[in-house]
This record gives C-alpha cells, structure tokens and sequence, in this order.
C-alpha cells in the first residue's frame, strides 16, 4: 500500500513570518523609546491619560468587567482550550508551541516592565514607575493568539474578528479605568504579534493543514483550491482598512498636539481619543498580519510520496 501523502512546509512563507516578528520586536522597542523616553511621548501619552477621567463614571460600568475576566484561571482556561483543539487535531507539536507563545509572551512582558525598562522623570514632577507594556493585554492577546493559531483552517477568520473584538477591548478598558497609558497597551500588542510571529515562522510540517475529503483528488492528493481561504483575505483585508483609517487618524491627531510645543490645555480630550484610536489600530495590524501568517504558514507546499 502506498504511504498517504505528506505536506511539507513553504520556506518563503516562513521566513516573511520570521521578519514580522522581527519588526515587532523592533517596533516594542521604538514604542518605549518614543513614548517613555522623550518629552514629546511622555506628554501624549500623560495627555491621554488624563483624558481618560472625561465620562469615566459611566465607561467604567463597561471597563470594569471586561478587566476583571483577565485572571490566572482565564489564562489557564484559555490556553487549555488552544491545546485541547491543537490536540484533537493530532498537532502535538503546535499544542507546545502555544503554551509557549502564551507563557513567553507574558514572561516577556513582564521582564520588559519590571526588568529592562524604566520611565525617566521628564515632565514636572514625578509620573510613577515603568508601566510598559501592558501585562493585561499581553493575557487578552496572547490567549486569543493561541487560538487563533490553534484552530482549523475555516474557523481561523472568525477567530480573528473575536480576538480583535476581546483584546481591543481589554485594551481600551485600560485606558479608561486608567491603569495604562495607550503606549503601554500598543507595546503589550507588539509582543504578542513578535511571538505568534516566531511560532508561525517555526510551523513543522506535522503541524500544516490537511485537505478536507471533499477537497482531495481519488488518488488523495489535494485540489488546487484545497486550501484557498478567501475568506481570510477579506477579513486580514479589512482589518487592515481598519487599521489604516483609525492609526492614520490618531497620528494626524498626535502631530498636531506634539507640534503645539507645550501641553495644550484642554486637548486631553483628543489625546485620550487618539490613544484609543492607536489602540484599536495596533489590535487589528496584530491579528490581521498573524491570521494571514498562520495561513500562509500552515498550507503546505505541496505534497510528495
């Protein structure tokens, strides 16, 4: 009897997904450089903040409850549902490789914070210790990551949108209850992205895609189209539109506060505004670039006996 057939891996697509998360990486430490150790950061960023006291009464009844599903049992509930559906799909390897994405990525986290970083005292008086990245939105993005990468083929687009919907909001509700600055949440975001980038860049061929039956040729091998996702071209697509139009706003917003010289009084408002627009930006670019990663990754090359 013949041996089935087996997938191999797509270099190419591996090595844009090591590069995304090289980027990522990078984009981490610009983040911090701009944001906490420049005067023309740290007053966006104080901006925002103090804009989040605006109606924070009443978003607070929304905030607080999504801040308080972010708990050691929503980590462990969370990443043992991406293992489980990594293991019921017979991928024994990328059940590990999520655990360690979710591990390393709020271990990495939580040394940049704690560790590596500092918050110098540029503005007048003193503005309180390093708080970049954001350990919150590190467990929202990193568990919805996980399965995000965990999960078959079709569902991976619906598993974005409700990624983007849970760690937008995580994120957003940091802001408003005051506990984050929008730097610190954009960096937590690029942490994320920089680990799911690296664990779609070491997919293993026991970890790629399997056609469906109805998409495989009497002989076995897979229809040309077996595993075209159209479907997550139109999503990653509109997250991106998304992106561009919410960033772009909060840049143009950002520009003309920094260009005013001094802290503009009574434009707290519009940084706070912007803040959450960045965040919102940075959300959908993570989870757009990583659906198209893991889809790019995770299809096989082709098949050989």
């Amino acid at each position: 009897m013949a041996a089935p057939p087996r997938p191999r891996v797509r270099p190419g697509a591996q090595v844009t997904a090591a590069v995304v998360g090289v980027l990522a990486a990078v984009a981490v430490w610009v983040t911090y450089r701009f944001f906490v150790t420049t005067v023309p950061g740290q007053t966006l960023d104080e901006l925002a903040f103090t804009g989040a006291a605006y109606g924070q009464g009443q978003l607070w009844q929304v905030a607080e409850p999504v801040l308080d599903v972010v708990s050691v049992a929503f980590v462990v509930g969370g990443l043992g549902a991406a293992m489980a559906v990594a293991l019921v799909r017979r991928r024994w390897v990328l059940a590990l490789q999520v655990a360690v994405l979710v591990g390393g990525a709020n271990l990495t986290t939580q040394v940049l914070k704690h560790q590596l970083l500092t918050r110098p005292d540029l503005l007048p008086g003193w503005n309180g210790e390093n708080t970049l990245p954001s350990g919150h939105t590190t467990v929202a993005a990193s568990v919805s990551v996980a399965l995000l990468l965990a999960t078959p083929r079709a569902w991976r687009p619906a598993m974005a949108v409700l990624g983007v919907a849970y760690t937008g909001a995580t994120g957003v509700s940091t802001l408003v209850g005051q506990w984050h600055r929008p730097s610190d949440v954009v960096a937590a975001l690029f942490v994320v992205l920089a680990w799911g980038a690296v664990v779609c860049a070491l997919t293993p061929s026991s970890s790629l895609d399997v056609a469906p039956r109805r998409h495989r040729l009497p002989s076995g091998l897979p229809r040309s189209n077996a595993f075209a996702s159209p479907g997550s071209s139109v999503v990653a697509g509109l997250l991106l539109l998304g992106a561009a139009v919410a960033g772009g706003i909060a840049l143009a917003a950002g520009v003309r506060l920094a260009e005013a010289g001094t802290v503009p009084i009574g434009e707290d408002v519009t940084a706070y505004a912007a803040g959450a627009l960045g965040v919102l930006a940075a959300t959908a670019l993570a989870f757009a670039l990583l659906l198209q990663l893991r889809q790019s990754t995770a299809r096989p090359r082709e098949t050989s006996r």
